[in-house]
């Protein structure tokens, strides 16, 4: 007998299965499953055929941070495979833990509709996660510091005064990474003050530009053209603010408009042949 299914299609529920703080913590779990998949699936294709749907599925997630709620077919589509092969590679990357599927029914009529797949945090993350909540619900026996914490904080107390004041310094440092192009960077700090934000926007841009050939690593656009494309699309995303255009997350808002920007601009010949 199947079993009832519990979980209405809702913002509420969606929210709820985010397992993610930032698209940044998604990205880095992706990449390390994307290396774990080139070491335990010894098939080339099959490698292939997974990173290509983890990376979909990682770029339909930022609107509810690791959560994706495409259908099978649409999936196929996009692949180019069919539906059992999609059924298939979901399965693969259930069993390596890298994602879970749960079943939705719409609100309206209750009916089964899209599953919602969850890319799933690294068990280490979990682990350490778990750990800190224990370690908070279990206090220490006793408050008497240790040998080594004395010296610790002897050490600590032998610091010279202005060495701290360096320190201090630093922590209100507010600066940009090295990789954000210097174009894309002055343009977005016109709009916000934040480096983690500009580097956020900036990452955006770079993981939309999907890989199109694992063997050499060769991407959709070149570097000029990605940062053409990023360009444009944040002036977009100004325009798109500046309408009051409502937003849940601003940097799935963001990576919409360039992913549909580069669905567009991937066929113009023009712009391809312009850089």
């Amino acid at each position: 007998m199947k079993k009832r299914i519990e979980l209405i299609a809702c913002v509420g529920n969606y929210k709820k299965l985010s397992l993610f703080s930032t698209v940044e913590e998604m990205n880095q779990t992706v990449r390390e499953y994307k290396d774990t998949i080139k070491l335990s699936v010894k098939r080339s294709d099959v490698q292939a055929r997974l990173i290509s749907l983890l990376e979909l599925l990682k770029r339909h997630s930022c609107k509810y941070i690791g959560v994706s709620f495409m259908c099978k077919n649409t999936i196929a589509d996009k692949l180019a495979v069919s539906y059992k092969t999609i059924q298939r590679l979901m399965k693969k990357l259930e069993a390596l833990g890298m994602i879970k599927q749960y079943e939705m029914k719409r609100h309206t009529n209750m009916n089964q509709t899209a599953n919602a797949i969850v890319i799933l945090p690294l068990k280490e993350e979990m682990t350490d996660k778990n750990t800190h909540i224990e370690a908070q619900k279990c206090p220490t026996k006793t408050t008497t510091p240790s040998l080594k914490q004395n010296i610790i904080n002897n050490k600590r107390n032998d610091v010279p005064v202005s060495q701290n004041k360096v320190v201090k310094s630093f922590s209100k440092a507010n600066f940009i990474a090295h990789w954000v192009p210097e174009r894309f960077a002055d343009l977005t700090s016109c709009y916000y003050n934040e480096s983690q934000t500009i580097q956020e926007l900036w990452k955006v841009v770079k993981q939309c530009n999907r890989v199109v050939n694992y063997a050499t690593s060769e991407r959709a656009f070149t570097p000029q053209q990605e940062l053409n494309i990023g360009i444009r699309a944040f002036k977009e995303f100004v325009m798109k603010v500046k309408d009051n255009k409502k937003m849940q997350n601003k940097f799935g808002y963001f990576n919409g408009i360039v992913n549909n920007l580069m669905d567009k601009l991937y066929f113009d010949q023009d712009f391809l042949e312009s850089f």
